[in-house]
């Protein structure tokens, strides 16, 4: 993350590279990982926006002082153990990570993922090199093994590739914004549907104190039914004021009891968005002015009840004040984008080395407003920000005012390695519909200063009537 975005919901899954030696299972992440190296989170949306793009909430990195409960992977298929006549054997003894296997796992991950964005001098035959060293080093400890992971990821050039240790590895693991100490994520069930369910919990966090264990499914929130909804989706309906409760329905297990379990939320929630209704033109038209600070859990949802109810005053116009909106979650963004997007258009493209980062993220519904948006930014308008003002640009449902965006377009994935620790690497980046490369490069503004609001609906028509793809 589906981002955010795995599953179904998702425009890039994780894919590890094959292993040189068999890895221990995952700590944290059913089904999330291809290969038993034990690719955790998905994407992150580089240094400014945590990522959403390919894995579901679990994918996002924020530091919690509280322990967590690591999840155990689950089978390949879910069954009811009490249905199980056959005794399930134990387990083979996990294997132990040596300092030289360690070093040799990073290595294999930036050969098949890292992403050179062409800005550097990173050439794979240098890289190869670098195995042949591994090869032929005796790595004495552990310290040494993770100080050469290091000193081999700063040699590819690229600020956002990085090692973490198993510390911070662990504290990405359990990021929360749930809001009731629950990590959910998405996991195909048998018959092609896909189910939200927990994948970590904070040990004593309001919803394990309430009852909710790890591998419960979620049903309905306050009510209502998730079928069909992403683990994001579900993450942000869940979400809400501090010291208030919210009602989850669970299955507990694969064939465990359904249970409707109140929880009362401890994180406080803020909304990034404001807004209000301005009279132009002597009080004859209305223009809904939004502003969105910053794309986290609640910007989607609170976005769409300001459009709402700035469209049942009569705005005739939108403004979507982006400015020194410098990201947060990228599936916030791509969802965020689709409210205004007709059904097929592309949102976004992601583009890496590995074919499956190769992708066309596009909008699977009507939109929500169909009046023109004029769209503010500037030079701290960067990642999620900078996905939404070229989706509506290149689509031409807005124009874009103020000065050049910041220009972030890069995609991070993080891999878990044998002992815990884990390496951050640049995997992909975001290109725009109209196949302009974001990163370094920033998007150039319609107009640098506000334009008359028939000159706004002249260029919209126009940029309607070109070829677009």
């Amino acid at each position: 993350m589906r981002v955010l975005l795995v599953s179904n919901t998702t425009t890039v899954s994780l894919s590890s590279p094959p292993s040189p030696k068999p890895a221990a299972p995952s700590r944290l992440g059913p089904n999330s990982i291809h290969w038993a190296k034990k690719a955790l989170i998905g994407a992150l949306g580089g240094a400014l926006s945590l990522g959403l793009l390919v894995s579901s909430p679990s994918s996002l990195a924020i530091e919690s002082s509280s322990p967590s409960i690591p999840a155990q992977p689950p089978p390949s298929s879910e069954y009811c153990k009490e249905d199980e006549g056959d005794v399930i054997a134990e387990s083979a003894p996990e294997p132990v990570a040596t300092n030289e296997g360690i070093v040799e796992e990073a290595w294999e991950i930036v050969n098949d993922s890292f992403l050179d964005t062409g800005r550097r001098s990173w050439l794979p035959e240098n890289w190869q090199m670098k195995k042949e060293d591994i090869r032929t080093s005796s790595i004495k400890s552990r310290s040494k093994a993770h100080d050469m992971i290091k000193r081999m990821l700063a040699s590819l050039g690229d600020p956002y590739t990085r090692f973490l240790s198993p510390d911070e590895f662990s504290k990405m693991a359990r990021y929360d914004m749930s809001g009731i100490g629950i990590n959910l994520r998405e996991v195909p069930g048998d018959n092609g549907d896909v189910k939200v369910k927990v994948l970590g919990l904070l040990l004593d966090g309001p919803a394990h104190a309430a009852g909710v264990r790890q591998g419960d499914e979620i049903l309905a929130v306050n009510g209502v039914d998730v079928k069909g909804k992403s683990a994001f989706e579900v993450s942000s309906s869940i979400q809400g004021p501090n010291e208030t409760f919210v009602t989850i329905k669970v299955k507990h297990g694969n064939c465990g009891p359904i249970q409707s379990i109140d929880v009362q939320r401890q994180l406080v929630a803020r909304t990034p968005v404001f807004y209000r209704l301005e009279q132009i033109e002597n009080g004859t038209r209305s223009v809904g002015y939004l502003r969105l600070k910053e794309f986290n859990a609640l910007a989607r949802k609170d976005l769409v009840i300001a459009m709402k109810r700035l469209q049942d005053m009569g705005a005739s116009f939108f403004i979507l004040d982006l400015r020194d909106n410098r990201g947060g979650l990228v599936q916030a963004g791509i969802e965020i984008a689709k409210l205004f997007l007709n059904e097929g258009e592309t949102v976004i493209y992601t583009v890496g080395k590995d074919p499956q980062y190769q992708q066309n993220i596009v909008a699977d519904t009507a939109p929500l407003i169909k009046a023109p948006v004029i769209v503010l930014v500037n030079n701290n308008t960067a990642s999620a920000s900078e996905i939404v003002a070229s989706a509506l640009h290149d689509n031409c449902k807005g124009v874009l005012v103020g000065d050049r965006t910041f220009g972030k377009g890069l995609i991070q994935s993080v891999f878990e390695l044998q002992d815990g620790s884990g390496v951050v690497v640049t995997v992909g980046k975001y290109v725009t519909p109209n196949h302009k490369d974001i990163n370094g490069n920033g998007i150039e503004p319609d107009y640098r200063n506000f334009p008359g609001w028939g000159d706004i609906t002249q260029r919209l028509s126009q940029c309607s009537m070109l070829p677009r793809g």
